[in-house]
């Protein structure tokens, strides 16, 4: 990974950066992302615990990685499981490190809070997506295309 780009949590000043973003990976309605991102902020959100952001050396927001903990991960036998709910790069800045250092940056967070499993999903005609999870050390689970990684050993 370019040695300039920096991973850390979202903050209060990354909102429009990051709804961006998430534009680009969830073409939905921007209102929606806005909201779903201040109910982060404002410790409301059902869907993202953590979020964080990778940053060029301009400060200029690149990815993202949302996080929950879910009470149920495919293939899974924990009670409760670290789940990338959102995971992005900007086209620009793909191939260079940036989504692993986003999941390294994920892995530590669950180890942080004692889990040893993370979990995540991609839609079934994603391909790019299953095929950058597997490299990464993700195992498919099941058909809905759904990953577990372990974290460390038992």
């Amino acid at each position: 990974m370019n040695n300039s780009i920096t991973i850390r949590p979202a903050q209060e000043n990354d909102i429009e950066y990051w709804c961006e973003l998430r534009c680009l990976l969830w073409p939905d309605s921007k209102p929606e992302h806005l909201q779903e991102i201040k109910d982060f902020f404002d410790k409301n959100s059902i869907d993202i615990a953590e979020c964080f952001v990778a940053l060029t050396q301009e400060d200029d927001i690149i990815g993202f990685i949302e996080l929950n903990i879910r009470n149920f991960a495919e293939g899974s036998r924990n009670p409760q499981v670290p789940y990338i709910e959102g995971w992005f790069v900007n086209e620009r800045y793909q191939n260079q490190g940036v989504g692993k250092a986003l999941i390294k940056q994920a892995e530590e967070w669950a180890i942080e809070l004692g889990f040893d499993e993370l979990a995540s999903d991609t839609e079934l005609v994603n391909e790019k997506s299953t095929a950058i999870h597997k490299h990464l050390g993700f195992q498919e689970t099941e058909r809905v295309i759904c990953f577990l990684k372990t974290l460390k050993e038992k």
